[in-house]
C-alpha cells in the first residue's frame, strides 16, 4: 500500500479520488444490496422520467428502444458500476479504468438526463449538467493525472 506522499499534489488528487470513490460506493451500495433500483421499477422510473423531459433529443429513441426495452440488465450494470468505480477509486486499483468508465457513465447521465430545453440560453446547458458534470471533470483528472500515487492499496494504472 502506498502512503501519504511527499508531493502535496499527489496527496491532494488522492483526496479527490477517495472523495468521489466514497460518493460512488454510496450511490452503488443501495443498487447493489437492495432491489428496488434494479429489480422494482426504480432504474425504470428514472428513465421513463428522462425520456418524458429530461433527455437530450438524440438520445429518447435509444432510452425507449434499447434501455428500457433491456432495463433490468441496465440497471444491474448501473448499479454494479457506480459500486465498482467507486470501490477501485477508494482503494486506488485500477484508478485510471474506474474514471474512465466513470467518466463514461457521467456523460450518459448528462445527456440521458440534463437537457435544459430547446428554448435554453448557452449557459443553461451547464447550469442543468451540474449533477454529472463536476464528475466528470474530477473524472477527466484522475485520467490524467496520477490519482494512484498516495493512499492506494497498489499504485498501479
Amino acid at each position: 500500500m502506498s502512503g501519504v506522499s511527499k508531493n502535496q499534489n499527489d496527496n491532494a488528487l488522492a483526496f479527490l479520488r477517495i472523495a468521489v470513490g466514497v460518493f460512488f460506493v454510496i450511490f452503488g451500495e443501495y443498487k447493489v444490496f437492495g432491489t428496488a433500483f434494479t429489480l422494482h421499477g426504480g432504474f425504470e422510473s428514472y428513465v421513463t422520467r428522462w425520456v418524458q423531459h429530461g433527455a437530450y433529443p438524440f438520445l429518447v429513441s435509444m432510452l425507449k428502444n434499447v434501455v428500457l426495452e433491456h432495463a433490468h440488465a441496465f440497471a444491474f450494470a448501473v448499479g454494479y458500476g457506480e459500486f465498482l468505480i467507486g470501490v477501485g477509486l477508494v482503494l486506488g486499483i485500477l484508478t485510471r479504468w474506474a474514471a474512465f468508465f466513470g467518466l463514461l457513465l457521467m456523460l450518459a447521465m448528462l445527456f440521458s438526463a440534463d437537457y435544459p430545453g430547446a428554448g435554453a440560453a448557452f449557459w443553461q446547458y451547464f447550469g442543468a449538467s451540474l449533477n454529472h458534470s463536476v464528475f466528470a471533470v474530477c473524472f477527466v483528472a484522475m485520467i490524467f493525472g496520477r490519482a494512484d500515487r498516495a493512499l492506494a492499496v497498489r499504485g498501479r494504472k
